[in-house]
């Protein structure tokens, strides 16, 4: 843990919002998890979406105001954990065990794998490389079982991808942040907002995509999934 001196805290006390933003993380869980109890898994998926945009703006904000220095007493790190375990595991585990995708036991067996790699990727010191990336499949369960149960393939199909993320977990395999990496960003970037309004789509039309954007949205995740893969084995062959 980090020693707290409060001396060391800066008298600014609005700086502990950008805390309280990704704080409310947790709530917005305990909703998704709501939703998707009453088998509503548009409603889930969209609070899922909600928190995976708190998450995308409270860490620029964290560094751009330095507050792991100005408020050494909280531990941003540590918080964002949290909330990233119950939104980018815990919950899709849950829609996938919950939901009628597999029938049991591979509900239980790949939820609950799910949930065992996903809690030794958030241990893992070393899940990020130096160009931005991660190293090994980053747990975002969130796209990938929202993925399966919009394109609704089989369940021999999704036993497949559930199994085969679980083992790049720990695999020395890159896997692209979509705004950290700079390589392909200009590509990456766009591809993401397509993902995103994609699956915005799929939400409203309550987690079904067919023709034309299933195919996209096909497109769009196998590019996202491996494009860092590619450039690591580019870099190899040079």
């Amino acid at each position: 843990m980090t020693d707290y001196t409060p001396d060391k805290e800066a008298p600014e006390p609005a700086l502990f919002l950008i805390h309280l933003l990704t704080a409310s993380g947790a709530p917005i869980a305990l909703v998704a998890l709501l939703a998707g109890a009453q088998g509503d898994w548009a409603g889930m998926f969209a609070w899922l979406g909600l928190a995976f945009f708190v998450d995308g703006i409270d860490g620029p904000l964290a560094r751009r105001f330095k507050i792991a220095e100005r408020l050494p007493r909280w531990s941003g790190a540590s918080l964002d954990f949290v909330i990233d375990y119950a939104t980018y595991v815990f919950l899709p585990a849950f829609a996938l065990s919950w939901s009628l995708m597999l029938s049991q036991p591979w509900n239980w067996i790949c939820g609950g794998l799910i949930v065992f790699t996903g809690a030794l990727y958030f241990a893992d010191n070393g899940m990020k490389t130096p160009d931005g990336s991660f190293k090994g499949f980053p747990a975002g369960w969130n796209m990938v079982v929202f993925g399966l149960m919009a394109l609704s393939p089989s369940q021999g199909f999704t036993i497949g991808v559930v199994l085969l993320c679980c083992a790049l977990t720990f695999a020395p395999i890159r896997f692209v942040h979509p705004v950290r990496v700079r390589r392909w960003r200009v590509v990456t970037l766009p591809v993401t907002l397509l993902w995103m309004l994609l699956a915005a789509l799929a939400i409203l039309d309550g987690m079904s995509l067919v023709g034309l954007p299933a195919i996209l949205f096909t497109l769009a995740s196998v590019y996202l999934f491996s494009v860092s893969a590619v450039q690591q084995l580019l870099d190899r062959v040079d």
